[in-house]
């Protein structure tokens, strides 16, 4: 590990996450019919909203507004015609010989793992999840009319085997042979490579019109409606067809008429689609109902600024409590606390969302360094909802005994961290001490003062830290925008940039990393982030992060002067071994295997995968106990989702090992009784791998990857996204297991590695603090 290792930059090449999109041929003749299927598949699949490939030979630009306007992740891509210089194509002016071209050229996109096609003459009636689900093969509905061995290719769900190199060469070999039915246009080529290879979906995902002759309902079940044929809807129609037809121009609706029906639709919706189709309805009418909602969408995802933008634009009446709660709480998120508090305060009158405002202005006491305060809003809160957890958490952090004297400020170091109270997520729990051990044997009030990062660090922290000896700050992936939001400095260290710039003693950044999410950004508080990282690390004396990964996202964030500060510092969690005063390996361990599933986030972490995911572990947890014991270990209370979901969908169950409610010994002790850990979460990989046990990584984050790169052990990870998870986590698995004693030994030497970089960068820290560590 004398170098850094290499490390793809796509986040999507980590995680293997499935990229999904939805393509169409559309050109002028055949736009209303388009515009229409955006419609049906928004209106019919109201939480479903992935990237939408409009592929054509010419729009106008006033038809791509129009398109624009109805889906928020579409992208325009012109058919390149001399791909097909040779082929038998017949008439070049008939639209379904041009939309051939399309067929075939959406074979060589190469942007997305899946690609699923719909025509333009198609409107979708029902739930498309089956099909988002698939992840092998190419599917499509087999001809209702010529024979069940060829395809209607109207409908079509493309994997990445298919979009390749050499199965564009089979096309394009068939395609100028001319050795293909011309008669069937667009399915001729495609059905003479394919010979009937293809796998067979349910004729409701392509339900031609044809089958409806003598007007004939549309089947209940029917989830894509094609208007095969030569008449379509919105050209006349044709006879024989009016129930069909009815169903078309149901989907036949103006701007105002489209956001409407969306907006109405009962259950969950897609936050892309809620706030394309949201925002121009309230700046329509002011609805303040929509107005909460799209703003709640905007806080969902991180977009604190445009929540604020969106509700603070409009009237909200005094008695609407919901939209005043969920302005405050937008408010606070960016640090605008006194306009946070009156919002906050309206929304206590309303009885359903009381707790809650009552929960966020405690918040925002406790931020404010007022513990009295917050525990009398908590208080409230309770007194309103006894079950409230956060206000009940808070009451506790609150008047719960206060920490022991500390000692001489000359003698401490001055450290901010995230610190996480009982039943909170256990790596988090042991970061600060782990931290802390690498500095020295005493983590304890004689030599460390507690900054809690969350907290909004004002003059009064300012002139307690620079009476400290040095600031160090980490460790713990605090570079994420919304686990603590505010608009001080966009990630999770509440400190205004004027502060920062004036804290006068040395300022040790170690082993923070870069948390964003495989489809996570910024947004509008990057630039504050930008701002608040730059003045980080020209005040910064060391300047460390725990993971290559994170290291070159920081520096591509950085002006080209200060990118040589960043350097390497593994998190202290992975050599717990060498810093543990008295640790000894144990003489036996437990015949167990841990597996721990994280929850938080899960659309990021899963997509459209998690049956399959699921599925998967169900299948590794029959394989593994056959060699060992197998139990879930919950870093959090959402942890445990894995143990029900597993018992309920497959009959398995898992004993629950409760971590979020251990010290820091037991946590420790817990992963190094065991054999082996299998963990999604960051830190149960690097905490047990710490304590020399070995480790599969279930890779759902980049940072997973990122330590297992570091480490030279990239295949102790296995994406959450693996078409055969359950036998390859069996396999190594039962690997490590068969020869446990060589398993614990490469963990041994991997872990010596990274203590070798720890104990170079301590004697700068040593130097840096003119010859001492604590």
């Amino acid at each position: 590990m004398t170098t850094a290792p290499s490390i793809p930059t796509a986040a999507n090449a980590l995680t293997g996450k499935r990229r999904v999109a939805f393509a169409s041929f559309v050109d002028e003749n055949y736009l209303p019919g388009f515009l229409t299927l955006l419609r049906s598949l928004a209106l019919s699949n109201p939480s479903v909203c992935e990237d939408f490939l409009v592929l054509h030979d010419g729009l106008r630009t006033d038809s791509i507004a129009r398109i624009r306007a109805l889906h928020p992740r579409v992208s325009f891509r012109q058919v390149d015609a001399a791909h097909y210089d040779g082929y038998a194509k017949g008439d070049q002016d008939n639209y379904l010989v041009r939309k051939a071209y399309f067929i075939l050229d959406v074979f060589r996109v190469r942007d997305y793992d899946t690609v699923i096609t719909l025509d333009t003459d198609m409107v979708v009636l029902g739930d498309l999840g089956e099909l988002l689900e698939l992840r092998d093969g190419l599917a499509a509905v087999p001809q209702f009319f010529y024979g069940q061995h060829k395809l209607n290719s109207g409908l079509l769900v493309i994997q990445r085997d298919y979009l390749s190199d050499a199965f564009c060469a089979k096309l394009d070999e068939v395609g100028r042979k001319g050795s293909y039915e011309l008669d069937k246009h667009d399915q001729g080529i495609l059905n003479a490579v394919l010979d009937g290879g293809f796998l067979h979906l349910d004729a409701r995902y392509n339900f031609v019109k044809r089958r409806l002759s003598g007007d004939l309902p549309v089947p209940d079940d029917t989830a894509i409606l094609h208007f095969t044929g030569r008449h379509k809807p919105w050209q006349g129609g044709e006879a024989g067809y009016g129930q069909a037809e009815d169903r078309w121009h149901a989907y036949e609706l103006s701007e105002a008429e489209f956001h409407d029906a969306y907006l109405s639709l009962p259950g969950a919706k897609h936050h892309d689609l809620l706030v394309h189709y949201g925002t121009p309805h309230v700046r329509r009418t002011g609805d303040v109902e929509t107005a909460r909602r799209v703003a709640s969408a905007h806080i969902g995802a991180g977009e604190y600024q445009e929540a604020v933008d969106l509700l603070g634009g409009i009237r909200i009446p005094v008695d609407e409590g919901w939209a005043h709660e969920v302005l405050g709480h937008a408010l606070m998120s960016v640090s605008r606390y006194g306009e946070a508090r009156t919002e906050l305060m309206l929304a206590t009158a309303a009885p359903n969302r009381a707790a809650t405002s009552f929960g966020r202005l405690a918040q925002i006491a406790w931020i404010h360094g007022d513990d009295t305060a917050a525990a009398e809003y908590a208080l409230d809160g309770l007194g309103v909802d006894p079950t409230h957890r956060a206000n009940r958490l808070m009451y506790k952090r609150t008047t719960s005994a206060k920490q022991a004297a500390e000692g001489a400020p000359a003698e401490q170091l001055a450290h901010v961290a995230f610190y996480m109270e009982q039943q909170g997520n256990a790596g988090d729990k042991l970061l600060p001490e782990s931290v802390r051990l690498a500095f020295d044997r005493d983590t304890g009030p004689a030599r460390w003062h507690s900054v809690h990062a969350h907290r909004l660090f004002d003059e009064a922290a300012l002139e307690r830290v620079n009476a400290r000896r040095g600031l160090v700050i980490g460790g713990g992936g605090l570079f994420i925008p919304d686990t603590a939001p505010n608009g001080n400095s966009g990630w999770q260290w509440n400190v205004p940039d004027a502060l920062l710039e004036r804290i006068d003693v040395p300022v040790m950044v170690y082993a923070v990393g870069f948390n964003a999410f495989d489809g996570q950004a910024y947004g509008r508080s990057r630039d504050r982030f930008l701002s608040s990282l730059r003045k980080l690390v020209e005040r910064s004396a060391f300047f460390g992060l725990r993971n290559h990964g994170s290291i070159e996202k920081v520096r591509d964030l950085l002006p080209a002067g200060l990118r040589d500060k960043v350097r390497f510092q593994p998190c202290p969690t992975t050599v717990t071994r060498q810093t543990t005063a008295g640790w000894t390996d144990p003489a036996e361990r437990e015949n167990t295997v841990l597996v721990n599933a994280a929850y938080d986030r899960a659309g990021l972490r899963f997509g459209h995968d998690y049956g399959h995911f699921l599925g998967e572990m169900a299948t590794a947890v029959k394989g593994l106990g056959a060699h060992a014991e197998v139990k879930c270990v919950a870093h959090s209370l959402d942890d445990e989702r894995i143990a029900f979901d597993l018992r309920r969908e497959h009959g398995i169950s898992l004993p629950v090992i409760p971590m979020y409610d251990f010290d820091n010994d037991a946590i420790r002790d817990t992963y190094a009784r065991t054999k082996l850990v299998i963990g999604m979460r960051g830190h149960a990989g690097m905490i047990p791998f710490g304590c020399g046990t070995p480790i599969i990584s279930l890779i759902s984050h980049p940072k997973m990857a990122y330590f297992l790169a570091d480490i030279e052990r990239p295949e102790w990870g296995i994406s959450v996204h693996d078409r055969h998870l359950g036998a390859r986590l069996v396999e190594r698995a039962a690997g490590m297991l068969s020869d446990h004693a060589a398993a614990v030994a490469d963990v041994h030497g991997r872990q010596q590695e990274l203590w070798k970089v720890t104990e170079a960068n301590a004697a700068d820290l040593r130097v840096i603090l003119g010859g001492r560590t604590v």
